[in-house]
């Protein structure tokens, strides 16, 4: 699993809200030493509903996240307008693809039985639309976006003599085309 640089493991799984992993110099004056120390944030498990995918997921958060939370005025607001510096976190980014993609298919799953309610959630977040090919690439890492482009740039082989077949079939149409036909009367015997 990919990490940011200089930060724990815990913003891959779950949503940090940018809080990293300080460490630091403690310095103890009756001690007259200097002690490692490792700051680390205070996580909970709490339940955040999507409203794009229509889905409850169980995520380890910070306070600060769900304080950001509350600022973007809502779970998919906060997940679709932080950029992926501050996300710092693999399943925030795979959300973030998901709810980009759902958008952009304007997808008939979400709320089958109620269209109004479904137009009205597209409706709410068409600022953040965009084209269905470039969600596709959003919060992928470069192992995944590499074995994404290597399957789109690979094509089946054609063996040889079916090419070979084709060019000679062409070939002789052609020159058919091109040699004049001469026409010769038959020699009738009345």
């Amino acid at each position: 699993m990919s990490r940011v640089p200089g930060r724990g493991p815990e913003p891959c799984s779950g949503l940090s809200g940018e809080a990293a992993t300080p460490m630091g110099i403690l310095l103890l004056p009756q001690l007259s030493k200097r002690v490692k120390k490792v700051w680390k944030p205070q996580l909970f498990q709490r339940e955040l509903y999507s409203e794009i995918l229509d889905t409850k997921f169980s995520v380890t958060v910070t306070m600060r996240t769900l304080d950001l939370i509350d600022e973007a005025y809502g779970f998919d607001f906060y997940i679709l307008k932080t950029p992926k510096e501050d996300l710092c976190s693999k399943f925030g980014m795979d959300l973030k693809r998901g709810m980009l993609l759902r958008l952009a298919r304007r997808d008939p799953q979400l709320h089958p039985d109620d269209p109004e309610r479904r137009a009205a959630i597209y409706d709410k977040y068409k600022e953040f639309v965009i084209k269905e090919e470039e969600a596709e690439w959003v919060g992928l890492t470069l192992d995944e976006a590499m074995e994404k482009q290597r399957l789109l740039e690979e094509k089946d082989p054609v063996p040889l003599f079916k090419v070979y077949v084709k060019e000679l079939i062409e070939r002789l149409q052609q020159q058919a085309l091109s040699e004049p036909v001469v026409v010769q009367r038959r020699a009738s015997g009345k």
